[in-house]
């Protein structure tokens, strides 16, 4: 039994493991993962050695026979499974939702929807802001906000896994310097025009940017639409100017650093806003004058806290499209 357990844990951990490490690499062509001990008759059973050597063409048939059979059959098996699971599930939660909606036309219906009514007619006293759909989205409804700025951030984090640029081997950190050294390849650095409109445009884009963000709770706007001005402008500097100078102020460290300390202080903000309103504490947070730019409590850093979520990723999108990275 113990032998058992140490060839499993000699054969299959210690190659998972390696792989994790990066020391095996399982998928590689012409290579295969072996167990040493097996070769030297037991006697590096103990030290769990494994190492990786090159295999021949024999070697390379069956092993990918193995993978073939055993791994993409496997995976493709649960794969159709569980979206045909998933599929189910979906189709019977709306199904059943469809069961409980009211009959249209039906004289028991209410007349009129009683929660419009409640965010027209006391918006402005609960929340402190003119804006009633920003009052609604970062008041009444700022869960769900929350949930859309986390959605773009997983969208982010997903492209950034599957366009980011390998830099594992040699040859593609060589590559990786060249072209940030010949950024030419992928902006146009030497257009004069496009340079000199950046410049007057770009500190006009993003001071308008930040007047949208700042005043969504007193006039249209928020941090929905500001932060896709402050993208826009951003994304303009990088076509004028390449990668290179706008990394200056803008990089990959820079955009975890934004997005995790925006998305942490909104969830702080608002878990406190609910436990103190669901448990009827008061909050302690003035709502200020309305139509003053310090007013409407939370809404104004909550604005504040979406627009830098909403720039940063659409900024992260365009250089993870254009060049695999930030």
């Amino acid at each position: 039994m113990s032998r058992r357990k140490d060839n499993y844990e000699n054969s299959l951990w210690k190659k998972f493991r390696g792989w994790v490490d990066g020391e095996v690499d399982l998928l590689a062509d012409g290579m295969e993962t072996v167990d040493l001990s097996r070769r030297a008759g037991g006697n590096a059973a103990e030290a769990g050695e494994i190492s990786t050597i090159p295999a021949d063409s024999d070697r390379i048939r069956r092993l990918e026979e193995y993978r073939e059979q055993k791994g993409l059959k496997l995976y493709r098996r649960v794969y159709q499974v569980m979206s045909v699971l998933l599929c189910a599930a979906i189709i019977f939660v709306l199904l059943w939702t469809v069961v409980y909606l009211p009959v249209f036309g039906e004289a028991s219906n209410p007349a009129n929807n009683e929660v419009a009514a409640r965010y027209i007619e006391s918006g402005l006293q609960e929340t402190g802001a003119v804006n009633i759909v920003t009052g609604m989205i970062l008041d009444y409804r700022a869960f769900d906000t929350f949930g859309e700025s986390c959605v773009l951030f997983i969208a982010s984090c997903c492209v950034l896994v599957l366009l980011r640029i390998d830099r594992s081997s040699h040859d593609d950190r060589q590559r990786k310097i060249s072209e940030e050294t010949n950024d030419r390849l992928y902006e146009p650095k030497n257009d004069i025009i496009l340079q000199k409109c950046a410049c007057v445009l770009v500190p006009v884009i993003m001071i308008f940017g930040i007047y949208i963000v700042l005043n969504g709770h007193l006039s249209p706007g928020g941090g929905f639409s500001g932060g896709a001005v402050l993208g826009s402008g951003l994304i303009l500097y990088l076509n004028a100017f390449g990668f290179q100078k706008t990394g200056r102020l803008f990089t990959e460290r820079t955009y975890r650093k934004v997005t995790l300390c925006a998305l942490t202080f909104y969830c702080v903000a608002k878990s406190y806003s609910f436990f103190t309103g669901a448990n009827h504490i008061p909050s302690g947070i003035p709502t200020g004058t309305p139509g003053a730019i310090l007013s409407s409590g939370l809404i104004l850093p909550l604005n504040i806290c979406v627009g830098l979520v909403v720039a940063c990723t659409m900024y992260a999108f365009y250089a993870l499209f254009r060049k695999g990275g930030m």
